[in-house]
């Protein structure tokens, strides 16, 4: 049995994204007095019970705002959405505003509903007091009974999310046999600048209109978790907005997209940077791998659309000017893709596999010592004022990204270009030579006799 799934819907601005991100904790979905914010499904796993219980999971689902017309001619898609959130739902959030009272548009929103053959919880939001609660008793001429919450004022959680669980339970939605469910294998980050076909690229992958795909720059607001499957293996893609530089946002709307980016760069086990393969790389972009290199995350650098350059460059060249352009990422895989039509797309997704387990690999000390005793007899490190800089021994102490310590006598006696041979040497043969690698270097301890190094 699958995981029920519970869809949030209702009118612009009753605050269903707030509801969203109060009920799962986080703050996913962007939340702005600006009507239409939200224009994809975003999703999230909510367990019902508290932490040590059997799981008792939901898939909660925000949508856009029904009737809303949109400044970007997007209407038509987002109603696609939330129709599709509504007739795969097992449960439906009908959220309306105790502020505002009953509205036209909430009558227009309930006579869709009630055409509906699935459970219906009203949901009142914005009764932050008594008087407020008392005004959404007006809603139970809709005939669903009336939950008065305020996800501003952290009103009325325990009594909606029971009614949730019972709602369910009583219509048999819930697979009692499952005691846990595993995690997603991989976490794949899909950034870039607007219009890379990045959500062209997941809907491909899902097989669905998963996300809105438009030529419109900025269509994609959210950072919408996909969760898809590949050869029994269940993983997430993270779509997120099209980056913009800092001196590029206008908007505070502008300014949270730019922020889920970047937080979903952070999140994410391998990251999948786009770059359209008819466009110089631009600032966006360069921006995107600062971020990349500070989180040290496994990375493609994906060439979408290159369906469009099909015999006017060869991938090679494209290829010499990312090595030019970003050559402190030397090591960094390049697939170069068609996510319209799905084109080396499983090829590409088996290579981000690789990369998330090779940043998950430990080598041992005896290996690792080898392989810095031959570092330093090819090139041994310079004298410091004369001194000769000894390195005694290295460890691997950590995964995500792989970690190395190198121990020795006078640490910042190791100049920056020595400490890039060293590092480009090892990667040379470590079993994680497409990931980033940490490298930091430590003075012995005085009692601390080891020399692993120099004996062999």
């Amino acid at each position: 049995m699958s995981i029920p799934k519970v869809a949030i819907v209702g009118r612009p601005n009753v605050g269903k994204s707030s509801l969203f991100n109060w009920l799962i904790g986080q703050r996913i979905s962007i939340v702005d007095s600006v009507a239409g914010v939200t224009r994809d499904r975003v999703t999230f796993l909510l367990d019902l019970n508290d932490e040590g219980q059997q799981p008792q999971l939901i898939e909660l689902i925000d949508t856009g705002g029904m009737g809303i017309v949109d400044e970007d001619d997007l209407s038509e898609h987002i109603e696609d959405q939330i129709r599709f959130a509504i007739h795969s739902a097992d449960l439906i959030l009908f959220v309306v505003s105790a502020r505002d009272g009953i509205v036209p548009l909430d009558n227009i929103v309930a006579e869709q509903l009630r055409q509906l053959s699935r459970p219906i919880l009203l949901v009142a939001n914005k009764s932050d007091n008594e008087r407020e609660e008392r005004n959404a008793e007006e809603f139970q001429i809709f005939g669903w009974g009336v939950l008065p919450v305020s996800a501003q004022q952290k009103r009325g959680r325990v009594f909606l999310t029971e009614t949730i669980r019972e709602t369910l339970q009583k219509n048999n939605k819930f697979d009692e046999s499952v005691e846990e469910i595993a995690e997603p294998v991989m976490k794949l980050a899909i950034v870039g600048r607007r219009n890379a076909g990045k959500s062209t690229f997941i809907n491909t992958l899902t097989n669905e209109t998963r996300v809105i795909a438009s030529d419109v720059p900025g269509t994609t607001r959210d950072s919408v978790d996909v969760r898809f499957e590949m050869d029994g293996k269940t993983f997430i893609a993270i779509d997120t907005p099209g980056f913009l530089r800092r001196k590029g946002i206008k908007s505070d709307l502008q300014f949270y997209s730019t922020n889920r980016a970047e937080k979903s760069i952070h999140r994410a086990d391998v990251i999948l940077l786009f770059f359209e393969a008819n466009s110089r790389i631009q600032a966006t972009e360069r921006q995107l791998v600062s971020f990349i290199r500070d989180e040290m995350k496994p990375c493609i650098f994906v060439v979408n659309k290159w369906d469009t350059m099909v015999g006017q460059m060869p991938t090679e060249t494209w290829g010499d000017y990312l090595r030019d352009v970003f050559p402190d990422f030397s090591f960094v895989p390049i697939a170069f893709i068609t996510g319209k039509t799905g084109k080396n797309i499983k090829m590409m997704l088996n290579h981000a596999q690789m990369l998330f387990n090779q940043s998950r690999l430990r080598i041992s000390t005896p290996q690792l010592n080898k392989l810095v005793s031959a570092a330093l007899s090819t090139n041994p490190p310079p004298l410091y004022h004369h001194h000769k800089v000894k390195i005694y021994y290295a460890s691997q102490v950590d995964i995500v990204p792989p970690t190395i310590v190198l121990f020795c006598n006078m640490p910042d006696a190791l100049s920056m270009p020595y400490q890039r041979y060293l590092l480009n040497f090892l990667r040379d043969g470590l079993p994680f030579h497409e990931v980033p690698i940490r490298l930091l270097f430590r003075k012995r301890e005085s009692n601390d006799q080891r020399n692993d190094i120099e004996t062999k």
